[in-house]
């Protein structure tokens, strides 16, 4: 069975009402990333219906690391010396957070991986 991935279903997940759209591009480019992410590791044309939690699974995670839609990085203090005073801040996304959310899912992805001849 052939799954699509909706807003809404990830709209509730995150605790975002339903009716409220000031989200939706986002969370659409969310879904839509996470999708081809999975079909081209997984060198299949549909997503299929026992990858959907994990395909929501790394869409929530993805937006809570990645900011998407946020003109301005989160920043976060990296250090503090206390004597004439100077804080250092950094953003506090990780720019390898794309890379590690794969290896994070991939036990679930090798179970659809096809091998491809290219």
């Amino acid at each position: 069975m052939i799954v699509m991935l909706t807003v809404e279903t990830l709209k509730s997940l995150l605790g975002i009402a339903v009716t409220d759209t000031t989200q939706d591009v986002n969370l659409a480019f969310i879904l839509d990333d996470v999708s081809e992410t999975i079909l081209n590791y997984c060198n299949i044309s549909e997503l299929p219906s026992g990858l959907l939690r994990t395909a929501y699974r790394m869409a929530i995670d993805l937006y809570r690391n990645e900011s998407i839609g946020e003109a301005d990085l989160p920043m976060i203090v990296s250090s503090i010396a206390e004597g004439d005073t100077t804080t250092q801040f950094r953003t506090g996304v990780d720019s390898n957070f794309k890379d590690t959310l794969l290896k994070n899912y991939t036990m679930q992805l090798n179970r659809y991986r096809r091998v491809s001849w290219k």
